[in-house]
């Protein structure tokens, strides 16, 4: 994976053209997290160390596709764990992870490791499911899928809270928990939590790293689309002409809009269903929302223990 192999390069570049919002450096920069935080034999060995294994199963995982190689983890965690995986993949990252599988499977055909790996449209037959989608389609997994053991994920999306405090080197660390992946992963921030009076000027600053977004089509349009609304209903923004930042209650901002709530004295203690990580003093460090460990599961439900009960 972090070869220069051809046939690797040619892949990548498939998936960019595929999904124009998997930009080469988006790319490399889940392949690079993956290699170096979930496929070291140290990491492996200790957080499989921790559980028990169970007969196999053939378990079937609905992967989205908002980030690259989202679903990598599922796979890792069935595969590890010697389960069967019947894998459907999302139609906007459905090149990356049947190559990976099929290198690894060239690389050990002699044991067959991979022979209870395959991907299909239908998921029918499965003894376990982890579906993960949107709000709107946890509804059919539920009912597809609700009577079998299963682990079905909703929208989840992350949160800052900042207490004015932040140097320029943890604003610049927070844009990256922004703006990595175009804002698009359920671990990037689109909500801050900021005291009252709070100055955003270092922000919009800090911000300016990521105007080079204007040049991606989709990302533009997006900007566009949301700040003529905001002007249309004459609502209050700031923007650096590459982000827009909105007052606003909900958790879930659009593209290209970063939301954010005032604080009178104390930070709100924040307990939500939809908060996939928090970051700023007292949470998870500023500029780590990006670094997932093997550990730290999409939804908060301990992935490898369900697939250990099989």
């Amino acid at each position: 994976m972090r070869s220069a192999d051809p046939r690797w390069i040619e892949v990548k570049e498939r998936a960019y053209a595929v999904n124009p919002w998997f930009i080469p450096a988006w790319i490399d920069l889940a392949v690079e997290n993956i290699v170096s935080a979930f496929l070291q034999p140290s990491l492996l060995e200790a957080w499989t160390a921790r559980y028990s294994p169970a007969p196999s199963r053939n378990v079937g995982i609905v992967m989205a596709g908002n980030i690259p190689l989202v679903g990598f983890h599922d796979f890792l965690c069935v595969f590890i764990s010697g389960h069967q995986a019947t894998i459907k993949l999302s139609s906007k990252d459905n090149v990356l992870l049947p190559h990976l599988v099929s290198v690894l499977g060239a690389a050990s055909r002699a044991d067959g490791i991979l022979d209870g790996v395959r991907f299909s449209d239908m998921l029918r037959g499965c003894d376990a499911y982890i579906a993960t989608g949107s709000n709107n389609s946890s509804r059919y997994f539920e009912q597809y899928f609700g009577k079998y053991p299963s682990i079905i994920r909703k929208n989840r999306t992350s949160v800052a809270v900042l207490n004015g405090r932040e140097t320029p080197i943890e604003l610049d660390k927070l844009s990256d928990d922004i703006q990595t992946y175009f804002g698009l992963g359920c671990r990037n921030v689109t909500k801050l939590y900021v005291p009252e009076g709070y100055d955003f000027i270092p922000l919009l600053e800090a911000l300016r790293k990521y105007q080079y977004f204007f040049q991606h089509t989709k990302y533009r349009n997006n900007y566009d689309y949301q700040l003529a609304i905001y002007i249309m209903n004459s609502r209050f923004y700031m923007t650096n002409d590459s982000i827009v930042l909105l007052e606003e209650k909900g958790l879930f901002s659009p593209i290209g809009t970063l939301y954010y709530e005032f604080y009178k004295y104390e930070p709100p203690l924040l307990e939500s269903p939809e908060i996939q990580c928090i970051t700023g003093e007292g949470y998870l460090p500023l500029g780590e929302t990006q670094k997932p460990r093997l550990e730290d599961y999409a939804d908060g439900v301990d992935t490898m223990a369900f697939l250990s009960g099989l």
